[in-house]
């Protein structure tokens, strides 16, 4: 395995726990990966409730915990709130970071820090990373790299301008006119950053900004200051939808030249800097030659369902990188596998994954077929997977002449096409934005999809739901 940002920390984690014998690379000195540079203004977007309905450290707290890696044991769960000082309810970066650090020492993971992982050579079974250590001979790869190469889009004049990463400090552009060159999530977090101090911001892209169904955004709400400013009609933002065409620098300053998309026209801005927030790419380095396809314009490398590489059998990735598996994408609904609430889930799934691939697997745990209806609305009702990963995640159970089985939860995209009788549980999102609970019944080798009713307050566990789930369950359970 190669990296130690959270993506390798949970997958060596499990990896351990399943007795698969690995060994985790990093280049970096200590855990934390991205986290020990970005943000770049610290505040991180996912959230974590310290106090919650439930238990610190229980499964159901982890829909409240956004941030803390997975632990079988209580002692490696739920660290992040224990380090947050509650000013906000999302932690700073540097409490991110502790956090990551306590996981690696309370759990023992084992990292070989200052080992730079230089190139990959194919073997007949498996491969040979050779890193500033030596030579890692392996039947399996997995990059825990992230997404964290700066990418500019292919703007032209993009190489004069700065970059997301090369941020300085908030002060620094106190009294400066500003261009930021994107409006997601890293575009808009520079503009709060920076709007006490610029004289006046300027963010452009060419698709506009929609929130109109807030969980469907790709934006957070405490970001948005600069939106607000600009909708209010104040002066301190401007938010322009233009198509970039050139960055040009002449003098003390910069001129960006765009084209109006929303309302059609020639803008030009000029200003003191230019910041380009166009987001990231996985620094693959000779993956790509050794046959490893990308997709996202070659920013990512496209994965199967177990977020193995679609064209390299047996290279695997973890972290944020597996959204290059994008799952079904029902209803435009992307999966939360760019941030560690959800990449987390992917890294236990992937680690049992290939256990069972290497040998080292163990039998899943039977049901009885009196809890297998209470088990299902339980997870539908409160299974931080299947609330975390909606329409990506399942729980999986199967039924056969030797018995009813937990398969455990796993990628949606896979259990529809597997199995001859088998239920899969679900929690996914309408494209108005409303939350529902479905399962996917599969009876005589014939798939069936149902979308059961919604609920005000998300108890899908009601007796409603229990009449909908025993009506499509037990012709499965032989009654």
């Amino acid at each position: 395995m190669v990296g130690s940002g959270p993506g390798g920390l949970q997958t060596a984690y499990w990896l351990s726990r399943h007795g698969v014998p690995h060994a985790l690379l990093s280049t970096d000195e200590a855990p934390g990966g991205m986290f020990r540079r970005f943000p770049v203004f610290e505040r991180l977007i996912s959230w974590t409730k310290p106090d919650a309905p439930f238990e610190r450290g229980t499964r159901e707290y982890e829909a409240y915990d956004h941030n803390s890696l997975l632990g079988e044991e209580p002692s490696h769960r739920a660290l992040v709130p224990g380090h947050m000082d509650r000013a906000f309810d999302v932690p700073s970066r540097p409490e991110m970071q502790a956090g990551l650090e306590e996981f690696v020492e309370r759990a023992a993971v084992r990292v070989r820090y200052g080992c730079r992982w230089d190139s990959t050579r194919r073997e007949e079974d498996g491969f040979t990373l050779t890193t500033s250590d030596g030579e890692y001979r392996c039947r399996a790869a997995v990059f825990a790299l992230g997404v964290t190469e700066p990418w500019n889009g292919g703007i032209r004049g993009a190489e004069v301008a700065s970059h997301y990463v090369d941020t300085g400090r908030a002060a620094s552009y106190q009294g400066k006119r500003v261009v930021i060159i994107g409006k997601r999530n890293s575009g808009f977090e520079l503009a709060s950053g920076l709007l006490p101090w610029a004289r006046e911001l300027i963010l452009v892209s060419p698709r506009p900004v929609r929130f109109s169904v807030l969980a469907r955004s790709p934006l957070r709400v405490r970001y948005l200051q600069p939106f607000e400013e600009f909708v209010r009609g104040g002066s301190g933002a401007l938010v322009v939808d233009a198509a970039i065409d050139r960055i040009e620098r002449g003098g003390e300053g910069y001129t960006v030249f765009t084209n109006g998309t929303t309302r059609p026209g020639e803008l030009r801005f000029d200003s003191d800097e230019v910041i380009v927030a166009t987001g990231f790419q996985t620094p693959l380095r000779d993956l790509p030659a050794l046959g490893v396809a990308t997709t996202g314009d070659g920013r990512i490398p496209a994965q199967t369902p177990f977020w193995e590489s679609v064209s390299v059998p047996g290279i695997f990735f973890a972290g944020n990188v597996t959204q290059g598996s994008p799952g079904l994408q029902k209803q435009g609904l992307a999966s939360n596998s760019s941030s560690v609430n959800g990449f987390r889930y992917n890294a236990r799934v992937l680690a049992r994954h290939l256990a069972e691939r290497l040998g080292y697997g163990s039998p899943r745990p039977a049901l009885e077929p009196d809890t297998v209806i209470p088990f299902l609305l339980h997870e539908l009702a409160r299974a931080p997977e299947l609330w975390i990963q909606k329409g990506y995640l399942a729980r999986h159970v199967t039924f056969a002449d030797g018995g009813i089985t937990d398969e455990g939860i796993l990628p949606l995209e896979h259990v529809l096409d597997v199995g001859e009788s088998s239920v899969a549980a679900a929690v996914e999102m309408g494209s108005d934005g409303t939350i529902y609970p479905a399962l996917y019944v599969r009876r005589g080798g014939k798939l069936s999809e149902h979308q059961l009713e919604p609920h005000p307050t998300y108890a899908f566990d009601s007796g409603r739901h229990r009449e909908q789930v025993e009506a499509l369950v037990r012709p499965l359970l032989g009654r």
